[in-house]
């Protein structure tokens, strides 16, 4: 990515060669009013920006007095390629060094605690910083959390039980789709993308649509967004799974062994699995690490989330010494679809409130939507009706 392109808060950090990797500039952003234990955000992935994407994110924060860091992901955008300009081998994607590269940010920023707040594959690598920095973690918020790789088949289960095997309006259409011939792996992602969006209420209509027309601009426009295949490897700043994906599928299983049933979350990134290593294993027993964390931990967990269900949330919280479990109306990462409601649970952790959360869930819920994410399902909602009212 082109230096000029980073906006004035971005630093780097030179981060030296070892066996795995050349020297490379490691690049982050600190924002907000300064504070002796910051908040590090590490978004999902693997393969997001944390630069480009989270500018109004990262605004918002410093409005409302939070102290927030986060560092671009080795691989990904301003933190891609080597001194000679060339992008790091696949040999530097690894758990283990990315969470280093954090360890090296408070490093050079002389902090000796932060609180870590992870989404989804950054829920994994904040419990894995915990595991190898236990004394650099003041609290952690895990926002649809992600915790092994062996969470398939509850993923199988979830979506199915949802939209394959329950006697609903939703499973009849999905049924009546595949005998339709439809690809049953485009058709997961794009249910499950609409229904965590949206709910019932985005999904319905778009199913029904794609049903009764052989294309539907809803029905692209979320494949577009969901699906996981060649012309989504690379957004340059924004989503770069080509380099960064070598994690997913080496440390953490993103090429499952398909079951031969319909709608199966193996198939997610089936597309480009030969683009990758096979799985290896993971690097982080988290099961074991979460009962020796001695600090505060929220468990941020949206009530549609099909891509980390809530029963993983449950069972980590289950296990560890001092949980708190935040149930909101909402799908998958509120990173990315309800900021606002993932900032007012960070403040609250970073004031000792965490506690308190359960409680204001209600008020949580009511809070504006904000980001594109958010927007997607007023803008689906106004495609499917047009359509609807031309094509009935």
């Amino acid at each position: 990515m082109p230096p000029q392109l980073a906006d004035r808060h971005t630093r780097r950090l030179r981060r030296p060669a070892t066996e795995r990797t050349p020297e490379f500039d490691l690049s982050y952003a600190r924002t907000g009013p300064r504070a002796s234990t910051p908040v590090v955000v590490i978004p999902g992935g693997p393969g997001l920006g944390s630069l480009l994407p989270y500018l109004g994110f990262r605004r918002r924060a410093a409005q409302g007095g939070l102290d927030v860091i986060m560092v671009e992901h080795r691989g990904v955008g301003f933190s891609r390629a080597d001194l000679r300009g060339r992008d790091l081998p696949a040999s530097a994607m690894r758990i283990s060094d990315v969470i280093d590269d954090i360890a090296a940010v408070l490093d050079h920023e002389g902090i000796g605690q932060a609180h870590i707040v992870g989404a989804s594959y950054g829920t994994y690598l904040a419990s894995a910083f915990g595991a190898r920095y236990p004394e650099r973690v003041a609290g952690m918020l895990l926002d649809s959390a992600l915790q092994s790789a062996e969470s398939l088949n509850l993923e199988r289960h979830t979506v199915r039980e949802l939209f394959w095997r329950g006697d609903t309006a939703t499973a009849e259409v999905v049924h009546a789709l595949i005998d339709q011939g439809v690809d049953s792996r485009i058709l997961l992602d794009v249910a499950r993308a609409a229904y965590e969006l949206g709910g019932d209420e985005l999904l319905l209509p778009v199913l029904r649509q794609r049903a009764n027309h052989t294309h539907t601009a809803a029905w692209s426009a979320l494949q577009l967004y969901a699906t996981r295949d060649r012309s989504i490897v690379r957004f340059p700043g924004f989503y770069e799974f080509d380099l960064a994906g070598v994690i997913g599928f080496r440390e953490l299983g993103y090429g499952g062994t398909p079951d031969g049933l319909p709608l199966d979350p193996a198939l997610t990134y089936s597309e480009i699995a030969d683009l990758f290593p096979a799985f290896a294993g993971e690097p982080f027993d988290l099961a074991a690490e979460t009962p020796k964390f001695t600090w505060p931990l929220v468990l941020l967990v949206g009530t549609r989330d099909l891509r980390t269900p809530p029963p993983i949330a449950r069972a980590v919280a289950a296990t560890a010494r001092d949980a708190v479990l935040v149930h909101i109306e909402n799908g998958h990462s509120a990173l990315e679809s309800h900021p606002l409601a993932l900032l007012n649970a960070i403040r609250a952790l970073v004031r000792g409130r965490e506690h308190a959360l359960p409680g204001a869930a209600a008020a949580i819920n009511r809070l504006p939507r904000r980001g594109l994410a958010a927007r997607i399902p007023e803008l689906l909602g106004a495609a499917t009706l047009v359509e609807s009212t031309i094509r009935p």
